[in-house]
């Protein structure tokens, strides 16, 4: 069957929509584009604007970021018409979608640095809301997703920004079909399928259309599911599962009294769930309060933060009873005594006990028939002793809701003196699942490799022991021998696990005790140079092994009467690990400038929220990984459960964990980010292997331990010599890469190339690697890469001259190539060898040099430079141990010569330009056009400020790679 070309699929697509309700409107460039928003906007709003109102709209429209429009779309504008009078004008109705007009157009072209011409366009109210973008069936979908990105940077912003309106894209080749928001932080990895109620997932184009683009559907989907994220700046959507969740909740809640749960499994995503569950029942007239439960302070002040990144201002955390009494009667003032009379409320489970206590219930016992919906964080952790049956039974109309990733069924239920309860003996029916294995399926969350280590090899290659099977022996597990040989393994294969620290890990041990021991010895081996790990511990109670719900997490302040439910009675640390942590916090100090102690509980506590932070800041695109990395963190039970950082990929493992605790522990690592993150990594030093399979087959089904676990090395390794068998067919020598005579046999080598280096990131993960046990060398593989990254350098170079090629859309995927431990620095040690070896040697030495810069993406721009100062300089220097100096002098000269040439072509003065570059360079925030302006001598036009503004920063961009990055060892 032949293909679909993108000329029939646009064409089905339209009279689809048209079916649906949409109306087809005729609009081919940025004038009638300006046009057509005029008439539909007076035809929503019910009225005529004349030429200089409809000025001052399009003024009020053209100001702002992408994410400070998608404030402007959902508020109303104060127009001063002609006459004097005050109108509102309304971009979009939130409260009724019905009211909106929704039209469907294709091919509109806009010119802005080029011109682009897009696909289909939804417009509601005469804005651009939803851009399709189409590929035809048997093409790489991810293309269309590079060509949105394209279209943002040459002219989205052009015709007063209205493209910038866009709420969410599609991409689609036919068969394969996903949505996402319109948010330029993300990658391929966060875009969705729809889906339906049952989690099968809706890949066609026209049943996509059907089920996702009905005006009903879209209009829900923008009013109420796109969530405007504060802290990043960007725009969220969720996904069909938390979609399905929150409708079933407020359907719940409308309609009955009934508690129920939801069971999505941990990393999918369930505060986003619940925090757009709240809001929508917030609203909902007979509800007085809605109260988010968790059952620890750091998960309270996690959780707030993160409900006030997704609409600022939403919700107060509880300093203590007080103030959750407070909130709960409306009368709660913040520091500036301002009254904050939300109605959502986030409190941790021992407030709540205190609250409807005996000595403070009689404040709120008025409150007692009001319908208050309590939202249960994690409930199969907090749910299981008096707590339920006290808030179930002082408030007459309460209606709990749960969500869990990992419910409690009768297998891994606990006993306790009200007997083995499972989550729906509690909370009643599950009214969502989404459980691992379709998260896996849907790429929404990575899967496990995990190694078990007993033995293994040391640089001499003889075996040394850590453990055999099933040790159990106390004695035996905690002996510093065993401690002593673990931290050696972790210090020898941190590097390959977490791309030479491009990632953090999580050390978890089984008690305050080995945390301590481990913390001491990394530290001595520190002190002694054989390795250079930033690490830090944190621990407050005692943690008992083996126990399921073991306490290590913050405790509050004020003395509850209630321990936490099921968990045993808390033991307070011991002075001596008191002072041991006080030692571990100085170093933390010296290590960041901090001033954390454990002398007083908010400077504690604001050393656990020091750690938190500097994990999850890591994947921000201004984070100083030079200054600010954390590499691990040794804990005992704390962030095992809870805590979220896309930037931790590894999970060391020195304790006995199963069912529900263990499934949570190993979540800590695999949360989706780019390609590299091929899949969270777990290192046991002890045989959970039949705990793995069974916590696995308890929260999925039996079959599922192949989808949750990646293989082992051995198939790794057979994908690998598949992907490198086609490749060979495409080019059998990577000389014969030169030879491919048309765009589309790059484009073939390219994908070949890909998949290879996509096997390859994940078969060095894997502390079992070996160039022996694969088909191909490190240097051909390396002269491969080199030719890869020629073709990538060819289309940048095609780009700028303003050509199209093929290969534009195709993702090169360079994360996955550079390497941080090649840098300026390694590349000196090795010039400094060429002094003092006979010719024949020199020259093989400089093309192993120039070789490995080729090799990598960061060094790559910075080749052409050292040459020159292997070839002219070289010479010159008598000394070997001057190299690092005379490097340093000539490269400074480059800069100052390469800053004047770029300030003598955009006349642009030096001075202030330069400041600007070392802000940035301080920074990582790319400066505004407007800084830019600034240092030039005239101010451009307004039509030229654009292309002047993105070419110079351009410029700045490039210096900044070739002079300063790479540049440190």
């Amino acid at each position: 069957m032949a293909h679909q070309s993108e000329l029939q699929l646009e064409n089905n697509l339209i009279q689809q929509l048209q079916g649906l309700g949409y109306v087809s409107v005729k609009i081919q460039d940025g004038d009638a584009l300006v046009s057509n928003l005029k008439s539909q906007l007076e035809l929503f709003n019910q009225t005529t604007f004349t030429a200089k109102e409809f000025d001052a709209i399009l003024n009020h429209l053209a100001k702002g970021s992408v994410f400070e429009k998608a404030k402007t779309l959902r508020d109303r504008f104060q127009l001063t018409k002609e006459d004097g009078t005050s109108f509102y004008v309304r971009f979009f109705n939130s409260e009724n979608t019905g009211a909106n007009v929704y039209q469907v157009t294709n091919q509109i072209s806009l010119e802005g640095s080029y011109k682009n011409r897009y696909d289909v366009t939804l417009l509601v109210n005469g804005v651009p809301l939803v851009q399709i973008e189409l590929k035809r069936s048997g093409t790489e979908i991810k293309e269309a997703f590079n060509q949105i990105n394209r279209y943002q940077l040459h002219s989205f912003w052009s015709n007063s920004g209205l493209f910038q309106y866009v709420q969410l894209f599609v991409i689609s080749n036919g068969v394969n079909t996903k949505y996402l928001a319109n948010n330029e932080l993300q990658s391929v990895k966060q875009t969705f399928f729809w889906a339906d109620a049952n989690n099968k997932n809706i890949t066609e184009l026209m049943p996509f259309a059907k089920a996702f683009l009905n005006p009903t559907q879209l209009g829900k989907m923008i009013a109420h599911y796109i969530v405007i994220n504060e802290t990043h700046k960007i725009m969220m959507v969720l996904r069909p599962y938390q979609y399905y969740a929150t409708e079933a909740i407020i359907k719940q809640v409308r309609h009955t009294s009934d508690n129920a749960y939801i069971w999505h499994t941990t990393g999918s995503g369930k505060t986003l769930t619940s925090f757009k569950a709240s809001q929508i029942l917030m609203d909902l007239p007979d509800v007085y309060k809605v109260v988010f439960v968790v059952d620890r302070k750091d998960l309270d002040f996690q959780t707030m933060n993160e409900f006030n990144a997704f609409k600022e201002g939403s919700v107060s955390g509880t300093e203590d009873t007080t103030s959750l009494i407070k909130q709960f009667l409306g009368t709660y003032k913040d520091k500036k005594n301002v009254l904050l009379d939300s109605k959502l409320i986030i409190t941790t489970i021992q407030k709540l006990n205190n609250a409807i206590s005996d000595r403070n219930k009689m404040q709120i016992s008025h409150l007692q028939d009001k319908k208050i919906v309590f939202i249960f964080d994690e409930c199969h952790r907090s749910q299981f002793g008096e707590t339920h049956e006290r808030i179930t039974k002082f408030f007459d109309k309460s209606q709990l809701i749960g969500f869990t990733g990992t419910p409690i069924f009768a297998e891994n239920a606990s006993k306790n003196d009200k007997g083995k309860r499972t989550t729906k003996d509690l909370f009643g029916d599950c009214l969502h699942k989404y459980v691992i294995t379709d998260a896996i399926h849907d790429e929404n969350v990575l899967r496990f490799g995990i190694e078990y280590v007993g033995k293994y090899k040391n640089k001499s290659k003889s075996f040394i022991d850590i453990e055999v099977e099933d040790i159990d022996k106390q004695e035996v597990l905690d002996s510093p021998m065993r401690i002593d040989k673990i931290v050696d393994y972790i210090i020898a294969h941190h590097d390959q696990k977490t791309f030479n620290k491009q990632y953090s890990a999580l050390l978890t041990v089984s008690s305050i005790d080995n945390a301590v021991r481990y913390y001491d010895l990394f530290q001595q081996k520190k002190e002694a140079g054989e390795h250079d790990l930033r690490i830090a511990t944190i621990f407050t109670f005692g943690a008992n092994e083996d126990s399921d719900q073991a306490q290590d997490y913050l405790p509050d302040d004020e003395d509850s009467e209630f321990d936490m439910a099921a968990e045993g009675p808390t033991a307070y640390i011991s002075s001596h690990s008191r002072d041991k942590l006080e030692t571990y916090i100085g170093h933390y100090n010296q290590m960041y400038d901090t001033s954390f102690t454990t002398k007083s509980s908010e400077l504690f506590e604001g050393y656990f929220k020091n750690i938190s932070k500097r994990l999850k800041d890591r994947e921000k695109k201004n984070f100083n990984d030079a200054k600010d990395r954390l590499d691990i963190v040794i804990v005992v039970n704390m962030m095992l459960t809870g805590f979220d950082a896309k930037k931790v990929n590894t999970l060391y493992v020195d304790k006995n964990l199963k069912q529900h605790g263990l499934i949570q522990a190993y979540s800590r690592t695999n949360r989706i980010l780019g390609e590299q993150k091929s899949q969270g990594n777990i290192l046991s030093f002890r045989n959970l292997k039949k705990a793995t399979d069974e916590a696995i087959t308890l929260f999925s089904n039996k079959d599922a331990i192949e989808v949750v676990t990646m293989p082992d090395y051995e198939k790794i390794a057979e994908k690998f010599e598949e992907a490198l068998k086609t490749m060979r067919e495409i080019t059998p020598t990577y000389q014969s890469v030169d030879d491919l005579e048309t765009e589309d046999a790059e484009a073939l080598f390219v994908q070949a190339f890909r998949k290879l280096l996509r096997a390859m990131n994940v078969l060095q993960s894997y502390t079992d690697f070996d160039w022996e046990d694969i088909a191909i060398d490190e240097q051909e593989f390396e002269d491969y890469k080199s030719k890869y990254l020629d073709l990538y350098e060819k289309v940048k170079r095609d780009t700028k001259k303003e050509k199209t090629s093929i290969l534009d859309d195709i993702d090169f995927e360079l994360e996955l190539i550079h390497r941080d431990q090649i840098n300026v620095a390694y590349i000196l040690k090795l010039i400094s060898q060429l002094k003092g070896t006979n010719t024949s040697e020199a020259k093989a030495q400089r093309k192993a040099i120039l070789d490995l810069l080729g090799g990598d993406i960061q060094l790559r721009s910075k080749r052409e430079l050292i040459q020159k100062f292997i070839d002219e300089n070289m010479p010159n220097i008598k000394d070997g141990d001057n190299i690092e100096e005379e490097f340093e002098k000539f490269w400074q000269e480059q800069k100052v010569l390469a800053l004047g040439k770029l300030c003598e072509e955009e006349h642009l003065d030096k001075a202030q330009f330069k400041a600007l570059i070392d802000a940035y360079i301080y920074s990582g925030r790319e400066p505004i056009k407007d800084e830019v302006f600034q240092c030039l001598d005239n101010r451009p036009s307004i039509l030229q400020a654009r292309v002047i503004g993105d070419r110079i920063i351009a410029k700045m961009k490039e210096f900044v790679e070739l002079f300063e990055k790479g540049m440190v060892a």
